[in-house]
């Protein structure tokens, strides 16, 4: 990955403590910079599902099975668990499951 340079002021005890913590203190601030960016992206999914798009309401109001009896037979036939690449299949009342039966 690229790499860029910013120059940031912060008070002196903060630099102490973050020096007590971690000999990198570039490495120390892009982890929390990182932690900072998915909180950010979590907090605004949260609120965007609090709050939908008006274009979206009629898909949450449609609701999963609607939507997911909508989708064609070979996207569904098609899914694998990305952990194991191994074919997976949603059974009502089991949830996914291996196979293709």
């Amino acid at each position: 990955m690229p790499m860029g340079r910013v120059t940031v002021t912060l008070p002196a005890e903060i630099l102490s403590d973050i020096d007590n913590a971690e000999k990198n203190r570039s490495a120390f601030i892009l982890d929390a910079v990182r932690r900072e960016l998915s909180r950010r992206r979590r907090m605004n999914l949260r609120k965007s599902l609090r709050n939908p798009h008006v274009e979206s309401r009629g898909n949450a109001e449609a609701g999963f099975d609607a939507w997911a009896g909508s989708l064609p037979e070979e996207d569904v036939s098609d899914l694998v668990d990305p952990a194991t690449l191994a074919p997976v299949r949603w059974i009502e009342g089991k949830g996914w499951t291996g196979g293709r039966k």
